[in-house]
């Protein structure tokens, strides 16, 4: 496998802690959903910013490769749930998908070749459960 870059962030204390990428754009405090407190984000919410841009730039992608001229949003919504098998926790995600440009049956392709592609996509295929919602506008 050829690496083509790495991206680093580094986190200290957790869930109520910190979190900087190496180059300082991403610099923000986290804090636990249902704390009360607003002023950080929380891993899921980065983990949705992370797959909805992969997922996005994968889409546009295949549709460029199919000469298709779209204009895509992708929202993921990432949820945090109690795993009965250890106990534990786990994530799901939801990826909701409009298109312009195409008709509905062509945005379903182009989202279906997205999601074989995207690197999030391959990363969750078989680890956590991803549906996929797409609308054609």
């Amino acid at each position: 496998m050829e690496t083509m870059f790495t991206s680093y962030a580094t986190a200290q204390g957790g869930r109520e802690g910190h979190v900087k990428s190496d180059d300082g754009l991403i610099d923000v405090n986290l804090v636990q959903p249902g704390s009360g407190s607003d002023k950080g984000s929380n891993p899921e919410q980065l983990f949705a910013a992370g797959y909805s841009a992969c997922y996005d730039g994968a889409l546009n992608l295949m549709a460029k490769k199919e000469k298709k001229d779209i204009t895509s949003e992708t929202t993921a919504a990432v949820s945090l749930n109690k795993d009965e098998e250890d106990n534990g926790f786990k994530i799901s995600v939801e990826l909701t998908v409009n298109i312009s440009g195409v008709s509905q049956e062509e945005a379903e392709e182009l989202t279906e070749k997205a999601h074989q592609f995207c690197p999030y996509s391959k990363a969750t295929r078989g680890n956590i459960d991803v549906t996929i919602t797409t609308k054609a506008e």
